[in-house]
């Protein structure tokens, strides 16, 4: 199979579990359930959940029990979305090429939301735990726990938030990156093997595998916001100068930074090697990631 026929495929079986998953009611809090599903089903490249499914299916045929975990992933990633488009964080008016969450049903509502989506990630990922009733399934749970907490994402969001007083090197920029956006890039990779029963020595090269095509992935997002367009983007270009952030283009060229990501991406792929051909889908996102437009 192609990797674009693969990847859609992938991205289709995603979606569809993802439109299931949260039923706007006639209730009180109704608002609440349509600002959730606005941004968890605005489009988006899926890359966290097909991640998962693809370390996984390196060992398991069958997808579907990793497929909540997967979406589980994917409701992380979009309520960490929600909250940093939010005023007291990056102040985005745009994403994915509409208004962003708190334009469309305010602070408060879109602040819930986010809420709303991580608590809703765990209680599926304890459904399809506890129909398993195996420890990879707890395992994997707690992977994803960890990566989304203040040893992850959020410290990476706290350290972004102080960069310019914090950030003084490059080193320090990579520390923050490994856990902004890194961390669940990396979770969704160990959790996707380890949820499918691998070893500690092929957990370790994927481990490397997301360390590497995490921070690539992050140099090409600090390269589009200079060069893309906001209708490539889905969002404002140039967000990161007009508020001072500290990028990875603060402290290298356009061209060196884009000769890291080559280099970041092509150690992603030799780590992959003990694997041989089944890991041919993971080296063509390898690929796809630092290739892209948006």
């Amino acid at each position: 199979m192609e990797f674009k026929t693969w990847f859609i495929e992938k991205a289709n079986i995603v979606d569809e579990y993802l439109g299931q998953i949260i039923e706007t009611k006639e209730v009180p809090q109704k608002i609440v359930y349509e600002a959730m599903n606005y941004s968890l089903l605005s489009g988006g490249k899926r890359l966290r959940p097909i991640l998962l499914l693809s370390a996984y299916e390196l060992f398991k045929d069958e997808l579907k029990e990793a497929i909540p975990f997967a979406c589980a992933m994917e409701m992380i990633h979009t309520y960490s979305l929600i909250h940093d488009d939010l005023p007291a964080m990056d102040n985005d008016d745009y994403r994915r090429g509409r208004l962003s969450n708190h334009k469309k049903f305010g602070e408060a509502t879109a602040i819930l939301a986010g809420d709303g989506l991580l608590n809703k990630a765990f209680e599926i990922g304890l459904a399809a735990a506890i129909n398993l009733n195996n420890q990879n399934a707890i395992k994997a749970l707690k992977i994803i726990a960890g990566s989304s907490g203040t040893e992850g994402m959020i410290g990476g969001q706290v350290i972004d938030i102080d960069g310019e007083v914090k950030i003084s090197t490059i080193e320090e920029l990579k520390y923050m990156y490994s856990l902004k956006t890194g961390a669940i890039i990396k979770s969704s990779v160990t959790a996707g093997a380890t949820l499918a029963g691998a070893s500690q020595e092929e957990i370790k090269a994927l481990e490397i595998y997301a360390e590497k095509i995490g921070i690539a992935f992050q140099i090409e997002d600090d390269i589009l916001d200079i060069t893309s367009t906001q209708e490539k983007l889905g969002k404002a270009i140039g967000s990161d100068a007009a508020n001072n952030k500290i990028t990875y283009i603060t402290f290298k060229s356009i061209d060196e930074a884009r000769k890291d990501v080559v280099d970041f991406t092509e150690e992603a792929i030799k780590s992959l090697s003990v694997f041989g051909n089944k890991a041919k889908y993971l080296i063509e996102l390898a690929k796809y990631l630092t290739n892209r437009e948006r």
